[in-house]
């Protein structure tokens, strides 16, 4: 079969089938969709996708999970790095450190050929995001194809690019031949809504579907995508004495992730009553706006250009 009209077959790319893939959820205990929605996962028992998926199901972190904290010791989600992984282990290892061998021994290596096809792993962030996919790459095919799939009218969708090595890259995603973080908001930690969690649910109905039928043969036309790549992140103003934080994000710029920024538009206002306006001349693209998380990292906002990605045809690789 072709899809939506896909044009000559023999121009399509061949790849191999996504045999296994991982539904991760809890990496962060406090984000609250993806605990509920993997509980919901492994209580019906499906270990099985339809079209013979292997489908495993992870709670990353059960310790934070059960004290519904971000994390016990260190952030889980930035321990998958190559170093990380092959650092020894001794009795004062933060157990997510432990952990995130334990993941990578479950789900990869990392970077081998053992490592499973794809993993999905689901966040909640504060921001007013909407559904985005986070990925290390521009040109998983793979990835972009799945991202382009799950367009919904409910939320926007967007794929979003860090462009960090895979030896450096830091999140559980990076331990599958593919992978993905799929963040969802906004959302407060450590609490559930019920219309984060739907459009959650949507999105990894729609990913599996969309990984049966590229495994049963469907072709999947080219097109282009809008690809928003990772420029900087962005501390709040602070007090050179104290380190204290001076300013909030600006009232004009809260909850409006993915707005345009040009120069002299505001972007924090101080404590003092002094408005701080967007520095830079190069337009750019904010997200992660106030991220509540993000308080202990020194990050108010991040900032991304925005790119058209022209994406091939694919199809599954046959033998």
């Amino acid at each position: 079969m072709v899809h939506e009209g896909a044009e000559d077959p023999m121009a399509a790319l061949g790849l191999p089938a996504l045999s296994r893939v991982a539904i991760c959820g809890g990496t962060h205990g406090n984000e609250l969709s993806g605990v509920y929605l993997l509980r919901e996962l492994q209580k019906s028992r499906q270990e099985e996708a339809p079209d013979s998926v292997a489908l495993v199901t992870v709670m990353s972190n059960p310790r934070a999970v059960q004290q519904c904290r971000r994390y016990t010791e260190t952030d889980l989600n930035r321990c998958f790095t190559d170093a990380t992984l092959s650092s020894p282990i001794s009795d004062r290892t933060p157990y997510e450190i432990v952990r995130a061998q334990e993941l990578n021994a479950l789900l990869g290596p990392k970077g081998s050929a053992d490592a499973v096809d794809l993993v999905c792993d689901l966040h909640n962030t504060t921001a007013n995001m909407g559904l985005c996919f986070i990925s290390y790459s521009d040109c998983d095919w793979i990835c972009l194809h799945i991202c382009r799939h799950l367009q919904m009218p409910s939320t926007p969708v967007r794929y979003l690019h860090y462009n960090i090595p895979q030896s450096e890259a830091y999140s559980l995603e990076s331990v599958g031949k593919h992978g993905f973080a799929m963040e969802i908001g906004p959302q407060p930690h450590g609490v559930i809504r019920a219309d984060i969690m739907g459009i959650m649910a949507e999105g990894v109905r729609l990913m599996l579907d969309w990984v049966c039928r590229f495994n049963s043969g469907e072709q999947f036309k080219g097109d282009k995508m809008e690809v928003y790549t990772l420029v900087r992140n962005v501390d709040y103003p602070r007090d050179p004495a104290t380190h204290s934080i001076i300013a909030a994000i600006h009232p004009q710029l809260q909850d409006r992730d993915f707005c345009l920024l040009h120069h002299g538009d505001p972007l924090f206002l101080h404590f003092s009553g002094k408005t701080e306006c967007y520095p830079w001349a190069e337009p750019l693209y904010p997200f992660f706006v106030n991220e509540g998380a993000y308080y202990e990292k020194g990050i108010a906002l991040s900032l991304a250009h925005k790119n058209t990605v022209g994406i091939p045809p694919i199809c599954v690789q046959r033998d």
